[in-house]
């Protein structure tokens, strides 16, 4: 009798690791620590594979968790580049890019009479799968923050700018951003345009002071169509990262109320918000999916607020079941 294993038991063989290897992959870890000091993430996004991204506004960096780890380490080193505090950040797998907002933080001293201003607010694009810097855009209006991004299925990308209430677009294979949506549309200055996007044709937006939903369509020359305020079936209170789930539900941070993940399901320019986990101490900031776990990070700013000597951390995402869409 021959020594060797037969063809069919290898195949078998192969087959359990397979198989074993699904089942681990299909766990995702119940918390997601970010390793080091002083991270306080601000958004997170994450890949088909698994992987979890989130930026830093302390540290100049992005820090990402391999699939089913239960650590984030440095990823994108600080400053790269001149990256300024990281604010959203977005993975576009069909360009094989991270896309990550570049701003100076409002968490820090006010400037003094007289200093030159802040470097501009700029679009970074860094390679997805070696963190490779690619290139980046400044923002058009002046006094700008880039605050959160989302792409639609053309690839054209779009990120919030919180200062001036514009959603600014960078068309595919374009070379400058331009101001897409705005003019007031979604209020004055002050209302903070916060967390970004896509559902199908239309882009939806949310503003953190004032606590609203706005949706505009795609129109088939790709300018954006009329601004439209969702009507909701109870207030979101303090909104900020968002990211579309499914056809035509958007899971939604609000910092407001104690903090919750919600769910909010539209219909036209209607929308129907169900809390899906209430209470987040630390200040939640944003959200990703991995399969059917959601991923929620608190941002832990009341500590940044409190001084150079404030104690924060560890900084940390904790997973919500939240199915399929």
């Amino acid at each position: 009798m021959s020594s060797k294993p037969s063809h069919t038991l290898c195949l078998a063989v192969a087959g359990l690791i397979g198989v074993a290897g699904l089942a681990q992959a299909a766990t995702p870890p119940a918390e997601i620590v970010i390793s080091g000091e002083k991270i306080f993430p601000e958004s997170m996004t994450s890949t088909p594979a698994g992987d979890v991204i989130f930026g830093s506004i302390g540290q100049h960096a992005v820090y990402r968790a391999a699939p089913g780890s239960a650590r984030a380490d440095l990823w994108i080193p600080p400053n790269t580049d001149g990256l300024l505090s990281t604010f959203g950040v977005f993975s576009d797998p069909k360009s094989n890019t991270l896309w990550v907002c570049s701003a100076t933080s409002p968490f820090g001293p006010p400037r003094s009479p007289g200093s030159p201003p802040p470097p501009p607010s700029s679009l970074y694009a860094f390679d997805l799968k070696s963190g490779t810097h690619k290139a980046h855009y400044p923002f058009p209006t002046a006094d700008s923050f880039c605050n959160d991004i989302a792409v639609d299925a053309a690839g054209n990308t779009y990120a919030t700018d919180s200062n001036n209430m514009e959603v600014v677009r960078l068309k595919k294979g374009g070379t400058q951003l331009e101001v897409w949506a705005g003019n007031g549309a979604f209020g004055p200055k002050g209302g903070l345009l916060d967390g970004i996007s896509v559902l199908g044709k239309r882009v939806l937006v949310n503003t953190l002071i004032t606590s609203k939903l706005f949706s505009m369509p795609i129109e088939s020359d790709g300018n954006a169509g009329t601004v439209t305020q969702v009507t909701l079936s109870r207030p979101i209170a303090r909104p900020d990262g968002m990211r579309s789930f499914g056809k035509d539900q958007l899971l939604i941070i609000e910092g407001g109320d104690g903090g919750r993940l919600s769910k909010i399901t539209l219909s036209g320019n209607n929308g129907s918000v169900e809390t899906i986990k209430q209470g987040y101490p630390e200040g939640p900031v944003a959200v990703t999916v991995v399969g059917t776990t959601a991923y929620v990070v608190e941002g832990q700013f009341a500590a940044m607020r409190g001084g150079p000597d404030a104690k924060a951390g560890p900084f940390h995402a904790t997973a919500v079941q939240v199915g399929k869409p």
